[in-house]
């Protein structure tokens, strides 16, 4: 009697996945941890409504599907702010992501405690064209080295 279990029928498990597949937003970028974000929120004064924007580091990532939630941290006049934002809000104009850096965290509540250049992450640059080609040429060497030697050893 004590452990009672909610039995859900697949009918309604069927209704609340299209109900919260409704509220799922199709316009929000890749977004992880150490990534630089600006973000529009839209904020109601009285009868009218602006767009004020924030920029920060996403320190943290929580949840999934509609409940995914992340919040952001900046530094203005030397306080540091942090922001919870959920990631399908409709509060939430745009999301640009700036910089990508590398971290090896999903939370990174260690920025709380650094201030100055030793808040900052080591950013993670695009690789241009020039780089991806010559990354690819190195693969296709390395693969014909390796079947070379593969043809080599079956011959004797």
């Amino acid at each position: 009697m004590a452990d009672k279990q909610v039995v859900t029928k697949p009918a309604g498990r069927a209704l609340l996945a299209a109900v919260e597949s409704a509220q799922l937003r199709k316009d929000i970028p890749e977004i992880r941890s150490g990534d630089t974000v600006r973000l529009q929120v839209k904020v109601v004064e009285g009868t009218r409504e602006r767009l004020q924007p924030f920029e920060g580091v996403v320190i943290r990532l929580r949840g999934g599907s509609v409940n995914a939630n992340f919040t952001v941290r900046r530094i203005t006049n030397g306080v540091g702010v942090e922001r919870t934002f959920l990631l399908n809000s409709p509060r939430i104009e745009k999301i640009e992501v700036l910089r990508h850096a590398r971290v090896r965290r999903k939370q990174l509540y260690y920025l709380r405690g650094l201030t100055g250049k030793a808040a900052r992450l080591k950013e993670i640059r695009p690789m241009t064209s020039k780089q991806l080609a010559a990354k690819e040429a190195a693969q296709a060497a390395r693969a014909a080295a390796k079947a070379a030697s593969a043809a080599g050893s079956a011959n004797e």
